[in-house]
């Protein structure tokens, strides 16, 4: 039995039913992930940490489905940025104290970050995020974890070409 985590005992407050799923914690990229969870990638979503190039504002968490590509431009217009940029991966460690791969709303809710989830996650009726730790992704109804996180829905990605 694994060690319950933050994102597992806010689901639980909420009663939002999850499904913890394990994976190698060498593991980082989202599709491989997918490949080992016998899942299609589509329904495994990645947590991005993106900064608005303005100083002085709150990064935001991008979450995109494992076969798709965030579209900086397009997540800058919804958030009301002139530009985002990507977070490198050691400042997206110490921002949100999280290692890359383990990066998780579910565990950030406290800073009260903006969380922007792609539209086709509203097409799923669960979806896969990571628990806050690497090797760890919960299964949960997408609905709950919207309403959890404070997502918003919006059209930041493109197809991986």
């Amino acid at each position: 039995m694994t060690t319950k985590l933050n994102s597992m005992r806010l689901l639980e407050k909420h009663n939002i039913p999850y499904e913890m799923t394990e994976f190698p914690d060498s593991e980082r990229d989202a599709e491989t992930i997918a490949d080992i969870l016998g899942v299609p990638a589509f329904m495994v979503y990645k947590t991005l940490v993106v900064q608005p190039v303005e100083t002085g504002k709150k990064p935001l968490l991008a979450i995109i489905a494992a076969d798709r590509q965030l579209d900086l431009k397009k997540l800058a217009a919804v958030a009301g940025y002139k530009k985002v940029s990507m977070a490198a991966h050691k400042d997206a460690e110490a921002l949100t104290g999280l290692k890359v791969g383990g990066i998780s709303a579910l565990a950030l809710t406290q800073k009260n970050w903006p969380v922007y989830l792609d539209r086709p996650a509203t097409e799923l009726q669960h979806i896969l995020v990571s628990a806050g730790q690497r090797g760890m992704d919960l299964r949960v109804p997408t609905l709950g974890f919207i309403q959890v996180v404070g997502a918003k829905i919006a059209d930041i990605t493109m197809d991986i070409p």
